[in-house]
């Protein structure tokens, strides 16, 4: 539990320094010419922009979400430290993301990825890069545990 608190908030730190930065300054800095800038985008919805303008819809999701991970800690802890270290991702991004939406109705995002005019990426910040490589980490952490082996043979050994 002490490993997963302290990720969780270097992670809650980190984004809310990165953010305080963003808006003091609102830089508009091209960091990898026709690919990467640094700005400042105030998102007012979820992911790709979605329910924008829900603010207390947001918080409540989100709310819901850190109790069922906080539950999950509880009774089904992560077998492996990578799972802790892919949850604890999770919750230090869900928690950096709540912070500025409880502070300011909105996210701060400021990681801006495109190729020249083809391709645009919503920005982002670290919070949201923080929830992501946790979510792909703990799905990785179940492959790795046999999980997903163990549901499949499961599943065919009650069809026979």
């Amino acid at each position: 539990m002490v490993l997963s608190l302290g990720i969780a908030a270097l992670v809650v730190v980190l984004d809310q320094l990165s953010k305080l930065w963003i808006r003091a300054n609102s830089p508009r800095m091209e960091l990898l010419p026709g690919f990467l800038d640094l700005v400042h985008v105030e998102n007012y919805g979820s992911v790709f922009g979605l329910l924008a303008n829900q603010t207390f819809l947001l918080i409540i999701i989100t709310l819901t979400s850190l109790f069922i991970i906080l539950l999950f800690f509880r009774y089904l802890s992560p077998a492996t430290t990578l799972g802790v270290v892919s949850i604890s991702l999770i919750l230090g991004g869900a928690v950096g993301n709540l912070i500025d939406r409880l502070r300011f109705g909105c996210v701060t995002d400021f990681v801006d990825v495109h190729l020249q005019n083809i391709f645009h990426w919503p920005a982002f910040n670290l919070a949201d890069t923080a929830i992501v490589v946790g979510i792909f980490t703990f799905i990785y952490s179940l492959y790795r545990s046999g999980l997903f082996r163990k549901v499949y043979e499961h599943e065919h050994k009650t069809k026979d």
